[in-house]
């Protein structure tokens, strides 16, 4: 079982981090935090395998909070979740060795991938015994980095193409149903392709608050 630490300083938005994290098989929450102190505190406590770091936090940097922990002795991965989009501030992650980068908002299926991927990297590792080949490197950096994500079951290459070049073409944001229209899909199919888009990082969850109810879910292609 992964144990994972969810630091953010809304206590919402990590309780439904959590969530999402606890619905992920083979992962499981062993504690949260709201401050880069008590982040690090619950690191110490808890010996996670996995911290899902929040940037903006109310004493601290979550910048510096990745730096403390690769002084400290217990090692831990962390995977930034951040509404930080500057260049400057992913570099530095990455810098400080973040195994990814996940742009608030996003949807559960984005989160969900990037922990497969981790949680396939750390299998591999397990697999390779004492040493690695350049192959086997090359997959493990690909495997958790990034490169496009295989398509989910059920959805096409093709039909993909058509969603990517809707969004691209269309050069605004688009709901679900709106594409479902422009591509002849239905609402159900679009979303799927539209969340699998975000997922591989081309393109990206706005989403569109009104008086009431849930927020409007739109989508942008970014490339």
């Amino acid at each position: 079982m992964i144990r994972v630490v969810v630091v953010d300083d809304d206590f919402m938005v990590a309780r439904i981090h959590g969530g999402y994290v606890a619905r992920v098989p083979g992962f499981t929450v062993a504690g949260t935090a709201h401050t880069g102190r008590s982040a690090l505190a619950a690191v110490a406590e808890h010996r996670p395998d996995l911290v899902l770091l929040d940037i903006y936090l109310p004493d601290m940097s979550g910048l510096d909070v990745l730096q403390a922990l690769r002084r400290a002795d217990q090692p831990v991965d962390v995977l930034v979740i951040t509404a930080a989009r500057d260049v400057a501030t992913v570099r530095a992650a990455m810098r400080g060795g973040a195994v990814n980068y996940l742009i608030k908002p996003f949807t559960a299926a984005a989160l969900t991938e990037r922990l497969g991927a981790y949680a396939d990297t750390r299998r591999r590792l397990a697999a390779l015994g004492g040493e690695a080949g350049q192959d086997e490197v090359d997959r493990l950096f690909g495997g958790v980095r990034g490169g496009t994500a295989p398509l989910p079951k059920g959805l096409s290459a093709a039909t993909c193409t058509l969603v990517a070049d809707t969004l691209r073409e269309t050069g605004t944001d688009l709901s679900a149903a709106e594409t479902a229209a422009l591509t002849g899909l239905s609402r159900v199919s679009a979303r799927r392709y539209l969340e699998y888009l975000c997922v591989s990082g081309r393109a990206e969850l706005r989403p569109r608050y009104g008086t009431a109810g849930r927020p409007e879910h739109r989508y942008r292609w970014t490339g």
